[in-house]
């Protein structure tokens, strides 16, 4: 039998109205097992484990007397640093500026309040939440559970990691390139980034998302029961709409499925990548889908462009701090955002066009398709201590090559866990729907799902703790 930290959300909802266990009894375990945990691999930030039992025995009364209040009562939940809860700062991975205490929930903090998920802790980003890495300035290194000596990805890096080392179920990251599906693909679990707009957040810009990341597909459908739901705060939020999200059956039968192996510029495919992809597509074709070999969307000059208009906003963002304060940033956001120095106004919006390259690209693939499946990373694993798998900021962006474009084409994406590489280190495959199909994309997931069965794995605990600061 699993341990209870190892249940799914939709397990423990299951065992709470059962009265097998109830949730404190869950938060004591993932108390227990956390702090075996955490000192390897530094996935928390603001983790109070009083505060934490404390709002489980409260769901515990509640489902005693036989009145649970709302679809998450008592499951466990973390949130990523940069999503606003009331009465915590925002460090934004480097704790510089004015470090004010927020004065409300953001959206997605909001909901899951609402429905009395307990929350656990916020977790870690890099600084400005600008790197798919597990460095950060202000929290220090967060490490993969798989090795430790390899990176989280990011920037919900300490989401990937505590989803999976079983910090519980249901984690929230947030994504604009890549960041809910790289450290979700490197740290072998679901992550979802639906179709911009679906889930409201605040502050809201071009292509960020806010998205699930747990251990299978039909939590992370859970979870869009709950985040899916409206808030006035995000102007670009899509209107309100009624999806039975835990409905995830689908007849796979005429289904065109484009498979889409290159990424058209950035870090080669690993080649174990590239098997587990085409495995994963056969799965597909075997239940019936049509397979169609895509062309890629992205190219050079998109690639550049995006690069050249995100280091301008990075410079401005950098610009607001004193130059005392600008010295505490890692090296590699420096190095990267000096690059907006050099470039005029011109350049900088000649570059965020770019972004609308990207849109019409990939919105004329579903023409020819109905969904894409491709690899989520170029690579499998790179070292820890790295910002980025080239450790080079000079081309910071080389590893989002599959994710971007489908940020700015808006575009529902999720990555799941195809197996593990020959070193034991996770292999995502990604699989992208058309716009505002977001409930079909978790649908097609799910039944990938079942079909690769994978049996459940977990990380090993480190026997020799590696200084995660």
């Amino acid at each position: 039998m699993p341990e209870l930290h190892q249940l799914t959300a939709t397990q423990l909802l299951d065992g709470y109205r059962l009265k097998s266990f109830s949730p404190k009894e869950v938060a004591a375990a993932l108390v227990e097992h956390i702090a075996m945990w955490e000192p390897h691999i530094n996935a928390l930030y603001a983790y109070q484990s009083d505060a934490f039992i404390k709002a489980a025995e409260a769901s515990t009364q509640r489902w005693a007397r036989g009145q649970p209040s709302g679809a998450l009562d008592g499951v466990p939940i973390t949130l990523k640093e940069l999503i606003a809860t009331k009465g915590l700062p925002i460090p934004m991975g480097t704790g510089l500026g004015e470090q004010v205490a927020a004065a409300e929930d953001a959206p997605p903090a909001a909901r899951l309040a609402e429905d009395n998920a307990v929350l656990l802790a916020k977790t870690t980003c890099p600084d400005f939440g600008m790197l798919s890495s597990g460095l950060s300035s202000f929290h220090g290194l967060t490490r993969n559970p798989w090795d430790l000596a390899c990176n989280t990805g990011g920037s919900s890096s300490g989401a990937g990691a505590a989803a999976a080392a079983g910090f519980g179920p249901l984690h929230v990251g947030t994504d604009i390139g890549g960041s809910v599906r790289l450290p979700a693909a490197w740290c072998g679990v679901v992550g979802f980034k639906p179709t911009l707009g679906r889930i409201p957040i605040d502050p809201y810009y071009v292509g960020r998302c806010a998205g699930p990341m747990t251990r299978s597909v039909e939590d992370a459908a859970l979870m869009m029961t709950t985040l899916a739901r409206t808030d006035r705060r995000d102007a670009m939020r899509l209107p309100p709409k009624e999806i039975n999200w835990m409905n995830l059956a689908l007849d796979i039968k005429g289904l065109r499925v484009g498979v889409m192996i290159e990424a058209g510029c950035g870090l080669p495919l690993n080649e174990e990548i590239r098997l587990h992809v085409e495995q994963a597509a056969k799965q597909l074709e075997a239940a019936g889908a049509t397979l169609v070999s895509l062309a890629p969307v992205l190219t050079r000059d998109m690639l550049d462009g995006l690069d050249r208009f995100w280091q301008a906003r990075q410079l401005g963002e950098l610009q607001k701090l004193s130059s005392e304060e600008r010295e505490k940033v890692l090296p590699a956001i420096l190095a990267w955002a000096d690059g907006g120095t050099r470039l005029s106004g011109v350049d900088a919006v000649q570059g965020f066009q770019q972004t609308m390259a990207m849109r019409r690209a990939t919105a004329s693939v579903f023409d020819e398709v109905d969904a894409v499946i491709s690899p989520t990373t170029p690579n499998i694993a790179f070292p820890a201590e790295w910002p980025s798998p080239t450790n080079d900021p000079r081309q910071p962006f080389e590893h989002i090559v599959y994710n971007v474009p489908w940020n700015m084409g808006e575009q529902p994406a999720i990555s799941l866990n195809a197996g593990f590489s020959s070193g034991n280190m996770p292999i995502g495959v990604q699989l992208v729907g058309p716009r505002f199909a977001d409930h079909f994309v978790l649908k097609l997931a799910r039944q990938l799902e079942e079909r690769l069965a994978l049996p459940m794995r977990w990380p090993t605990l480190p026997t020799d703790k590696v200084g995660a600061k």
